[in-house]
């Protein structure tokens, strides 16, 4: 009886540690994204702000014409799409991240479970 007891205590650690380690590396994941959303805020709020407040009020300028052709406009352009394609991108996995996490942890409390059962204590 007395191995039996070590033997399910040592596996509810190691499901338990199993348990720990997925969530501390959702953590991470969770951080990274949390980083880019607030760059990506942080920087349509300086858009925001240069045209609400610093070209008009500032600047003085209350219109203007756009070349669309303009490289710099172009290409400043293109850097705002790449960043959005890469935050769905980010979204995306973290979603697919998210949907693993969840069904992970419902196979280690069914795997706690089935190792309860065997030692017949309750969950």
């Amino acid at each position: 009886m007395m191995d039996e007891e070590r033997d399910q205590r040592v596996e509810e650690i190691e499901l338990h540690e199993e348990f720990l380690q997925h969530v501390e590396r959702g953590g991470g994941k969770i951080m990274a994204l949390s980083l880019v959303t607030v760059a990506v805020a942080a920087l349509l709020a300086a858009s925001y702000v240069s045209q609400l407040v610093v070209l008009p009020f500032m600047m003085g300028v209350t219109a203007q014409t756009v070349d669309l052709t303009d490289p710099a406009l172009m290409a400043s352009e293109a850097a705002l799409l790449i960043l959005t394609l890469v935050w769905a991108y980010i979204g995306a996995r973290d979603y697919a991240f998210s949907r693993r996490v969840v069904r992970q942890v419902k196979e280690i409390r069914e795997a706690q479970a089935e190792a309860a059962g065997k030692h017949g204590l309750e969950t």
